[in-house]
């Protein structure tokens, strides 16, 4: 049995048997679980990086667009000027020219050589002055024949007379025939008006003589000549012997808006005098100051404007005709305006307006109507009273209600346009007074400042950057 047992063991071990599959391996990890632990570690800490940075970037943009509008940042530092009253003159610009009264081409009114030239070009003449000389000779020769001429009718005339008396007694006597003496009569005339016609050939011929002798019409200067000593001239000559131009007094016209007319006119009937002032073309210069004289009498209607002319003395010749100017009309003054500097006028969406400074070193902003502007001056209609301060520099990062700080030149310029206004208004003369007073001692301190530092030796290099930066601050 046992062996029988055996055998069935031995013949199934030795019976092959089927191949097995083979075991799965086990898959292979790219990276060590240590590294990967690493990588996670330092990319979430380079974001957390790059957050913190970008909030802290945040935050400065922040409170630097909080600054620029006026937020809680800083103040922006600012110039500011006061609201004065005072007088404001209504000006009526314009474009002129200088027109001279009397404008006269000196010509010939007889036919002859020009002998001599009695004249320096450019000079100034008065009237009567002798300018030139024609040759008078053939004229004192017709002169010398009228003369002639009326001798011999008026020996003619006395012989006739005689004549008449002698048969005016034979006709008495009743010794001739009335008739001769009628005609001795009509003789006796006819010899007078021979003589009268000679007369007026001497007269004539005396005319022509004075021609030759050409004197200045007008006072004035004389021009370039145009004919040279020498020529024939005659008086259907185009261009004359020269020209003479008044410039002692001299005018400028100019043109100004028919709308203006109005308020010229009131002023004028009132008796009162208009002053005209003419700047040189860049108008900057002041050349001279005048007087309205005469307006036109009728309105130009291409261009709707009237033509004005001022008188000027020109006693100094620095009007010179023709010459290119613009006009200042003086038509009427405000008094007791209220007048701010060109400068704190801002233009926006709604019209004019202006940063006035309050007494907390805040900012408002206040609309405003203004007026006539004059120089670097604006009249306000509306919106600002006189002792107010309204900034004049550093508006551009400007808001309602940011905080300011005002560093106004210490000048004396700066102090008398600011102080002008300012005192006797309260809170607002104060805090200026104030503002000046720290300005005068800061300018008092810089001497003894500079002394002190040439007294001592010379600071290191971070001593230096640390007072650049003190004084940048």
């Amino acid at each position: 049995m046992d062996d029988t047992v055996d055998r069935a063991r031995l013949a199934l071990s030795q019976r092959p048997t089927a191949p097995s599959s083979p075991a799965p391996q086990p898959q292979l990890q790219t990276e060590p679980p240590h590294k990967s632990r690493v990588v996670r570690w330092l990319v979430a800490l380079a974001l957390a990086v790059a957050a913190i940075f970008a909030f802290e970037q945040f935050q400065k943009y922040e409170s630097g667009d909080n600054a620029n509008r006026g937020g809680g940042a800083p103040p922006q530092t600012i110039r500011d000027a006061a609201i004065v009253s005072g007088d404001m003159p209504l000006y009526i610009n314009a474009l002129g020219a200088v027109t001279p009264l009397a404008t006269v081409t000196v010509r010939t009114q007889i036919a002859g050589q020009l002998q001599h030239v009695g004249f320096k070009e450019g000079e100034i003449v008065k009237q009567g002055d002798f300018l030139a000389q024609i040759d008078d000779r053939p004229y004192r020769a017709t002169l010398a024949q009228a003369e002639a001429q009326l001798a011999k009718d008026t020996a003619l005339y006395n012989q006739a007379q005689s004549d008449l008396q002698r048969y005016q007694t034979l006709a008495k006597q009743d010794s001739i025939a009335e008739q001769q003496v009628a005609d001795q009569e009509f003789l006796v005339k006819q010899n007078r008006a021979a003589m009268a016609s000679d007369q007026a050939q001497i007269d004539a011929a005396n005319l022509n003589i004075t021609y030759c002798h050409i004197v200045s019409p007008v006072t004035g200067r004389v021009g370039l000549r145009q004919v040279d000593q020498g020529n024939y001239v005659q008086p259907t000559d185009a261009n004359g012997l020269v020209v003479v131009t008044e410039i002692e007094p001299i005018s400028v016209v100019f043109a100004v808006p028919e709308d203006n007319l109005p308020q010229i006119f009131a002023r004028l009937r009132t008796g009162a005098t208009l002053p005209v002032v003419v700047f040189d073309r860049a108008n900057v210069t002041q050349l001279s100051t005048g007087t309205l004289d005469a307006v036109d009498s009728q309105i130009d209607t291409t261009t709707g404007t009237i033509k004005i002319r001022a008188m000027f003395d020109n006693k100094d010749d620095i009007l010179f005709p023709q010459q290119f100017v613009n006009t200042r009309l003086l038509v009427d003054t405000m008094k007791d305006a209220v007048i701010a500097p060109n400068a704190a006028v801002q233009q926006g969406s709604k019209g004019p307006f202006v940063y006035v400074v309050n007494d907390d070193s805040t900012v408002s902003v206040r609309q405003t109507k203004t007026g006539p502007v004059d120089g670097e001056r604006t009249a306000i209609l509306s919106g600002l009273k006189v002792g107010e301060n309204v900034v004049i520099d550093g508006v551009d990062r400007l808001k309602e209600g940011a905080k300011v700080t005002v560093r106004n030149n210490p000048t004396p310029q700066a102090g008398a346009d600011s102080g002008g206004g300012r005192q006797g208004h309260g809170q607002g003369g104060g805090q200026h007074a104030r503002r000046q007073g720290q300005n005068q001692t800061d300018a008092a301190s810089a001497p003894a400042t500079t002394q002190d530092q040439q007294n001592q030796s010379p600071p290191s290099q971070g001593s230096a950057n640390q007072a650049q930066s003190d004084q940048a601050h």
